[in-house]
């Protein structure tokens, strides 16, 4: 197995990776920030929105069990693409939809799907998805990671997280891993 990464900004990074945990193919989901231009910095800083760091998860995933364009699929059907800087009630440039890629073939195929999808005119508004080389990436302290695995009662979870875990779930029951379903 060659893995392959792409980094997806989908809104804030708790939901997006509690999505993509639960998806057969993907080896492993990390919270991060992306794009910004503060070396390293802290989750207080990007929530300053001062960073200009979208929160965002970084996939490794199995081509040989699951696409780029499945993925991308996922993506785009558990978040709003149409929301400048908002997901819900969060608010602000960090919480952007965004796909950073490293390999110039997965931003071939993410070009292609956004123009694709605004010409049917899939989510009756314009998709606002940015689609960008990665050009900065930095893990997110401890505590973010795995945050729904760890705290699925905190509110946030229940509320926001849960919904799309289980969004995910009924719509895309054919990717799920053996464990989630």
């Amino acid at each position: 197995m060659t893995a392959q990464t792409i980094t997806l900004g989908g809104g804030c990074f708790w939901c997006t990776e509690a999505v993509f945990d639960r998806v057969r193919g993907v080896t492993d989901v990390e919270s991060g920030y992306a794009n910004g231009h503060v070396p390293h910095p802290s989750y207080e800083q990007v929530c300053t929105g001062t960073t200009g760091h979208a929160e965002v998860v970084r996939l490794s995933f199995d081509p040989a069990v699951i696409s780029l364009r499945e993925i991308l699929e996922i993506f785009f059907a558990t978040h709003d693409p149409t929301t400048p800087n908002r997901q819900g009630n969060d608010v602000g440039t960090q919480y952007r939809s965004g796909i950073y890629y490293e390999d110039p073939a997965h931003g071939d195929i993410a070009h292609d799907m956004v123009r694709q999808m605004s010409q049917d005119k899939l989510f009756g508004a314009p998709i606002v998805t940015e689609v960008q080389p990665l050009t900065s990436y930095s893990a997110a302290e401890g505590y973010h990671q795995d945050y729904f695995a760890n705290h699925p009662n905190q509110g946030y979870c229940a509320f926001v997280v849960g919904p799309k875990v289980e969004k995910f779930r009924k719509t895309f029951a054919r990717y799920l891993k053996p464990e989630s379903a």
